[in-house]
């Protein structure tokens, strides 16, 4: 089952192509299905340890990532986060050392340099991205696996994200792009995706998909298959909090902005969510909901992920 191959580093979604990002997600689906039937599967994992550097906090991307190393047979090992990136040795002698000993880390740090520098100095170690202040690819893959169960495909899909042009909608827009759907992302001034963000996401269309970057969150709703929001406040933000809420108000997803997208439509927020900023509770526990779906599909995902670079 477990045939596909794929680079030996996923610090972005940009590092699969169309092909591979499809066979991943198509992975992603059989794991989910054995799982619930209670199938055995490969384990490609097996005699292989896996290593979870964190250094920001984790609910989801911690726990589905113990979960799926050790379903796909594999060990974890989680060394202090004081001692993980940097602190005590150079981050460049950090992965030298874990690529005597590991065969995949899995990071989740600060800026997307500081993964980069991880990647480059101990190239026989496969690294996954599991969040940067940049890229959230691991997120998008959950996302899209998400999308797929609901539509089937994404072609001719719109889907509108709302609100901070951060980490999420990035990564969110390369895999909806990719797979030839249609992404609108609605910011205030100032918050957008970087324009050189835009254009790389542009150049990775495959199959007529398209991003519109706009500052009208109604504009970005409307007729939108899927509204999809984040905090206003990422880590290590938090200093702006009070300006970004006033800046932000007008992008609040509520009933009124729901109303404007097509019938049907899906509301998605890869969690933690601040009830009452970002998203009204009549939203995020209505119907319309895939919250809680998403969050699920990151254990797949990542398996499936995991799998392909085991």
């Amino acid at each position: 089952m477990i045939d596909v191959t794929a680079p030996t580093r996923f610090l972005s979604v940009l590092d699969f192509g169309p092909a591979e990002l499809s066979a991943c997600l198509s992975l992603a689906a059989e794991l989910k299905a054995a799982r619930a039937a209670r199938r055995a599967h490969e384990r490609p994992l097996t005699g292989q340890h896996v290593a979870l550097l964190f250094e920001k906090p984790s609910l989801r991307t911690r726990s589905t990532f113990q979960i799926a190393v050790r379903e796909l047979g594999g060990d974890v090992i989680e060394p202090p986060q004081d001692v993980v990136l940097g602190g005590r040795e150079s981050i460049a002698d950090v992965a030298r050392n874990l690529e005597r000993w590991v065969s995949i880390a899995v990071v989740r740090t600060f800026a997307q340099a500081r993964l980069e520098e991880f990647a480059s100095a101990a190239p026989r170690l496969r690294v996954v991205n599991a969040l940067t202040d940049e890229e959230h690819p691991c997120q998008a893959l959950a996302d899209a696996l998400t999308l797929i169960e609901r539509f089937g495909e994404l072609s001719d899909r719109t889907i509108a994200f709302v609100g901070d042009g951060n980490n999420v909608a990035r990564s969110l827009a390369q895999a909806v792009i990719m797979l030839g759907g249609h992404v609108r992302i609605a910011s205030p001034a100032g918050y957008e995706l970087p324009p050189a963000a835009v254009a790389e996401i542009r150049n990775c269309a495959a199959n007529g998909g398209t991003i519109e970057v706009t500052d009208d969150a109604a504009a970005a709703a409307g007729g939108a298959d899927a509204v999809y929001t984040d905090v206003w406040t990422s880590m290590g933000q938090e200093a702006e909090t009070a300006t970004r809420i006033q800046l932000f108000a007008p992008y609040q997803v509520n009933s009124t902005l729901m109303s404007l997208a097509a019938p049907g439509a899906l509301f998605m927020h890869c969690l933690p969510a601040h009830r009452g900023d970002e998203v009204t509770d009549e939203v995020i526990d209505s119907p319309a909901s895939v919250v809680f779906d998403q969050a699920e599909n990151r254990l797949h995902a990542q398996k499936a992920l995991l799998a392909m670079l085991g």
